[in-house]
């Protein structure tokens, strides 16, 4: 484990070893010298639009060797990446980019009209004929290097709410290093392995990835997107030996009809969060690959704990710069088996995010006394491994993204016909919950359930729309007129399916 940062990283790659194997991109290699040149263009570029040391870039952008580039080019000019989901619409996506107040926006030409709509910062797009294109292949070099401290900004990544607004997580270079080290631990990572990259990079699934070919001599095998009916093909021809999950991937993969080459791989670990225990052994059998669950949030490097032992369910003991400890109301902990909230503490100095980007009220109820209280429920077993049980507040685990019940019902909210609305997570079929939302009509208005949900697409992100719909007569609510939202049906045969009118249509 080292700390010291990455920003280097690269650089000195590229002269030890130029045509050395950074990544593949759909199967065509980017050497060392390759990525180096282009990010190097890229900090070139923002030096000529007077970005520099300190200031904020923002970036959608789908999987691409220029998305890389963007964001080494980022890295080594000590600008913070702010990566933008390229789902988001409306809304949320103005809040985020005003919130983050970048000096540019990089983006993926298509997403032009969305984000003019959303913000009048400048940008620059990535196409057949986008200007980024034009920059990274200009071989220019910035005149000055910015002297990088570990602690610098690196990123501020947003994450969604679980209250409210969503939060720019300030991630530093160190804490970035130090969640790539997890991955080493947590996946037995060794020099010539290939690790299988289908998440995208604006997630931390994805970014922790980013320094592990300096690292540990390790090749990144990128796709530009996951597909179900690709996906061990694709595994096989990049000879990977790890492959990551989240959400449903799991779920999605069993799901696909079983083939005489199910082991005809070179996978050995299957590694990531959200694991359900009962397809666990199904899986590892299935396809004679080892899971390795592991715990942990953005604010704490990515990762936590981890489960190297084989224990079904449990997401394992902590890396060894963290602890954790499970406190109850008071503050006190409590005793193996109970549940309690997992706060986080460590011996590695710049682990735990700083803060907040801009939120000190939100930074203040995170980070106390010198620990990361996660609002997360676990429980330890006489062991000491850990098994998670969700977050203590109002949000939900939809196909691998955290989706706040404010952001829906707020924009739900709005709609001219709709008086009051609750969201709850229910049971999915495939990932960890599906999102149910509950409707009151104003006095002399009805609700469609179809064009609502078709209201609601233009302005949420796809994975924040609910597949189900209830239109009630009324709330039941606490003498605080807070809606009692325990007492909200969790059924699916009583509401309305957006996947089941999908199909009929």
């Amino acid at each position: 484990m080292n700390g010291d940062g990455f920003a280097d990283l690269l650089n000195e790659a590229a002269a030890r070893d130029p045509e050395g194997i950074y990544a593949r991109f759909n199967g065509a290699p980017l050497t060392f010298s390759e990525l180096d040149r282009r990010a190097a263009a890229f900090s070139s570029a923002l030096e000529e639009m007077d970005i520099g040391k300190g200031a904020r870039v923002a970036v959608m952008m789908r999987n691409s060797v220029a998305t890389l580039a963007v964001i080494f080019g980022l890295a080594r000019s000590g600008i913070a990446w702010v990566p933008v989901n390229v789902q988001q619409r409306g809304e949320g996506l103005r809040y985020l980019l005003g919130h983050a107040r970048p000096s540019l926006i990089v983006l993926d030409e298509d997403f032009g009209g969305v984000v003019g709509d959303a913000s009048p910062v400048r940008t620059l797009a990535h196409g057949p004929a986008g200007a980024l294109d034009r920059v990274l292949d200009s071989g220019a070099r910035p005149a000055n290097s910015p002297t990088m401290q570990p602690d610098d900004a690196f990123a501020i990544m947003y994450t969604s709410g679980t209250t409210g607004r969503p939060k720019g997580v300030i991630v530093s270079h160190r804490m970035l290093r130090l969640a790539a080290d997890g991955v080493c631990l947590l996946t037995g990572a060794r020099k010539d392995d290939v690790f299988f990259v289908w998440e995208p990079l604006y997630h931390i699934g994805g970014a922790q990835l980013l320094p592990l070919p300096m690292l540990r001599g390790i090749t990144l095998a990128m796709v530009d997107r996951f597909s179900a009916s690709l996906f061990w093909q694709q595994v096989r021809d990049e000879g990977a030996s790890h492959i990551h999950y989240l959400g449903g991937v799991l779920q999605i993969l069993l799901k696909q009809p079983e083939a005489a080459g199910d082991r005809d791989h070179k996978v050995r670990v299957a590694w990531g969060g959200g694991c359900p225990v009962n397809i666990w052994r199904a899986f590892q059998e299935r396809f004679g690959v080892d899971i390795r669950e592991c715990y942990g949030m953005t604010e704490a490097s990515s990762i936590t704990t981890f489960n190297d032992r084989g224990i079904v369910g449990s997401v394992g003991r902590p890396l060894p710069w963290f602890s954790v400890d499970l406190l109850d109301a008071a503050g006190l902990p409590v005793r193996p088996g109970e549940q309690g909230e997992i706060v986080v503490r460590t011996s590695e100095p710049g682990a735990l995010f700083p803060g907040y980007f801009d939120n000190p009220l939100a930074t203040a109820q995170a980070l106390r006394g010198g620990a990361l209280h996660t609002g997360d429920l676990g429980s330890h077993d006489a062991e000491g491994n850990l098994t998670f049980h969700g977050r203590m507040t109002d949000s939900v685990r939809c196909r691998g993204e955290n989706v706040s019940a404010w952001e829906v019902e707020h924009i739900a909210v709005e709609h001219p016909a709709v008086a009051d609305c609750a969201m709850i997570g229910v049971a999915a079929e495939i990932g960890e919950q599906d999102i149910k939302l509950f409707l009151k009509a104003k006095p002399g208005h009805t609700i469609d359930p179809a064009a609502f949900s078709a209201w609601l697409a233009a302005r949420l992100a796809p994975y924040q729309n609910p597949r189900y719909l209830a239109v009630i007569d009324d709330f039941e609510r606490t003498a605080s007129q807070r809606i009692m939202k325990h007492t909200l049906s969790t059924r699916l045969d009583d509401c309305w399916d957006r996947n089941t009118m999908a199909d009929a249509r």
